[in-house]
């Protein structure tokens, strides 16, 4: 007999964790790390919705948290802090970019990122 590839949903709630520990239990899921058909280089049919998004408990020392990026230019090392991303982006933005730093860097990573869903 052979299984259907349905998605399997996860719920997590946000409402008074800390940044971290929602981005390593998303990221978890999204691996695959909880589930008995995990294979490391497969893509698991999950699907990882994180609820109450701004509502995530985020101490102020965390806000001067700096992420880089490189333009590709002569000079291009681009900065911000946490706290004008939260401003411009949401706190969505910063979400996405924990669970993206704590999945394995390969050909797999966008694929599991798309699974995710981040909702206020």
């Amino acid at each position: 007999m052979e299984k259907k590839n349905e998605m399997k949903k996860y719920n997590i709630d946000a409402t008074g964790r800390t940044l971290g520990r929602v981005a390593s239990e998303a990221a978890s899921v999204l691996i695959g790390k909880n589930s008995t058909e995990f294979i490391k280089y497969r893509i698991l049919p999950v699907q990882v919705t994180v609820k109450n998004a701004k509502k995530l408990l985020i101490l102020e020392r965390r806000m001067k948290k700096i992420y880089t990026h490189y333009t590709g230019y002569p000079g291009g090392l681009r900065t911000t802090t946490m706290k004008s991303l939260i401003e411009k982006k949401g706190i969505d933005e910063v979400l996405r970019r924990a669970v993206y730093g704590m999945i394995p860097h390969n050909k797999l990573r966008k694929e599991r990122m798309k699974n995710l869903i981040i909702t206020d």
